[in-house]
């Protein structure tokens, strides 16, 4: 029985746990084309080494957003000497990066949830984001608008051919390849435009596209008047530039040479020249995936492949991805942690042990126990069952049909009794009468009016009982033998004398009030 009730237990809170889980909302749809060419309008006309890098780092929207902080209060630090400096922050490189160019943050600073859907885009959409690049660029040079000069140098490759499944409602691929590198690659330029003068007149008219001049706390000096494009000030770097684009594959990659000279404290242990970029989900810092699709395979790319980009992972970094998008990242934010009062959680016995019981039971005050059952006035007990009339006890059993009561008896089913019996449980039994309050009991006892128990049994005529007792023909019981109504109360009435005397042979506690009431009802 005791098991039946776990059981029972453990179900219900199971239930409990599946009714307090959230629903899981419906995956977002894809961003659309217009959403995509909206988005990426700022950085098409990046360098490819530099938009790579910064598609990279839009996939850790917390880290950028702390690497935009630190820029702005180090606007004097940028290049090479910048990304030395953050060596010691816990940002993922592509986002220590982009601190080289503080034009760059200034830009991401000023939107976050563009920021986000940029990253959520490359991640899940790569070959989308690819392709609105190029036709973006391919929008540019058709309005004049990119070409090279001495900032930049502008290259036109044949696309590749294109897949062999073809969307139907997805853009045409693209049929050339504009690469954007460094017209001197110590020397790196970035591109402050307009979108809506650089690519002409816009396509999408519910989409425009975003605009983000440099912010004046910045200190930037730019003129907006003249030119399409305005390059400002060119940014000296060695090795901060060090990731680039695979039109080919549509993905980005890793100069590991550039890598390795500039992120000491995150080598790439590879012969290859070049190794693909895979996001970390290490560093996501709790940020949930925009879909599940795109969570799931991100983390089912954790293996072998991640130490060709950044040695060994830490094993967490799965299980803390997949609980920040179950949960929810604010869930799993360090700094709300860390302000928890630990003293106020409570602490869990350990699943599967039955300490609990023994700590309530250990935490029961035997003391006091004995205390109480010391304070049971015990001659009172004494007392009251010697007020008890035994005479009259005997005369009621004698008038029990001894024969009709063994032939009851005998009628009995005693393995349904046992089968009864053994249902019940004594567990059970034991912590009612242990919830019994026993002062209680004592307080009731004490409040019966003993001299009136007295004086009321004293008023009986014993005489006259006697007298009417002898008036009744014993035979009685015989001749109600065939009426059921009779048998019941005869039967009653003998099970009512032998539950007297069993309190009377134990010193349990009677009712003299209610047996004299009794006898007069007789």
């Amino acid at each position: 029985m005791p098991s039946i009730l776990r059981g029972f237990a453990a179900l219900f809170v199971s239930m409990l746990l599946l009714s307090a889980v959230p629903v899981r909302a419906a995956d977002p749809p894809k961003f659309t084309v217009e959403q995509l060419d909206q988005m990426l309008a700022p950085i098409a006309l990046f360098p490819d080494a530099l938009l790579a890098q910064v598609l990279m780092a839009t996939t850790y929207p917390k880290d950028v957003a702390d690497a935009v902080d630190w820029a702005l209060a180090n606007r004097s630090l940028e290049g090479d000497a910048a990304v030395k400096a953050v060596q010691d922050k816990p940002w993922d490189p592509s986002v220590q990066s982009l601190v080289a160019f503080p034009q760059v943050l200034a830009m991401l600073g000023e939107k976050p949830d563009w920021v986000r859907d940029l990253g959520d885009a490359f991640l899940g959409q790569p070959n989308d984001v690819m392709d609105s690049v190029q036709f973006l660029r391919a929008k540019a040079k058709e309005a004049g608008n990119l070409g090279t000069n001495e900032q930049q140098i502008i290259a036109i490759e044949p696309a590749p051919p294109p897949p062999q499944t073809i969307v139907v409602t997805a853009p045409p691929p693209p049929t050339q390849i504009i690469t954007i590198a460094p017209a001197n690659p110590q020397v790196v330029f970035v591109p402050i435009y307009n979108p809506v003068y650089v690519f002409g007149p816009w396509w999408h008219p519910l989409f425009p596209p975003f605009f983000f001049p440099p912010p004046p706390r910045w200190g930037f000096v730019w003129n907006p008047v003249g030119a399409a494009i305005w390059w400002g000030v060119g940014i000296g770097i060695s090795n901060a530039l060090w990731g680039d684009v695979h039109w080919g594959r549509r993905d980005v990659t890793i100069n590991v040479n550039r890598w390795n000279n500039i992120n000491v404290n995150n080598r790439i242990t590879s012969n290859d020249r070049n190794v693909n970029w895979n996001h970390n989900p290490g560093n996501r810092r709790g940020v949930p995936y925009r879909d599940s699709v795109t969570r799931d395979r991100v983390l089912q790319n954790i293996g072998g492949g991640r130490e060709d980009y950044r040695g060994r992972l830490d094993q967490r970094a799965q299980a803390r991805a997949a609980l920040a998008d179950r949960v929810g990242a604010e869930n799993l934010d360090r700094d709300a942690l860390r302000n928890i009062d630990r003293s106020q959680i409570p602490q869990l016995p350990a699943a599967g042990s039955d300490g609990t019981l023994r700590d309530r039971a250990a935490a029961i005050d035997r003391g006091q126990v004995q205390d109480r059952a010391a304070s049971v006035d015990r001659s009172q007990v004494r007392e009251r069952a010697a007020e008890v009339d035994r005479s009259q006890l005997r005369d009621r059993a004698a008038e029990v049909d001894r024969g009709q009561a063994r032939e009851r008896a005998a009628n009995v089913d005693r393995s349904q009794v046992r089968d009864r019996a053994a249902d019940v449980d004594r567990s059970q039994v034991r912590e009612r009468a242990a919830s019994i309050d026993r002062s209680q009991v004592q307080e009731r006892a004490a409040g019966v009016d003993r001299s009136q128990a007295r004086d009321r049994v004293a008023s009986i005529d014993r005489n006259q009982v006697e007298n009417r007792a002898a008036q009744i023909n014993r035979d009685n019981a015989l001749r109600g033998a065939d009426d059921g109504r009779r048998t019941r109360q005869q039967a009653d009435r003998g099970n009512t004398s032998l539950a007297a005397q069993r309190q009377a042979a134990g010193g349990r506690q009677v009712d003299a009030g209610a047996a004299a009431q009794r006898l007069r009802n007789r």
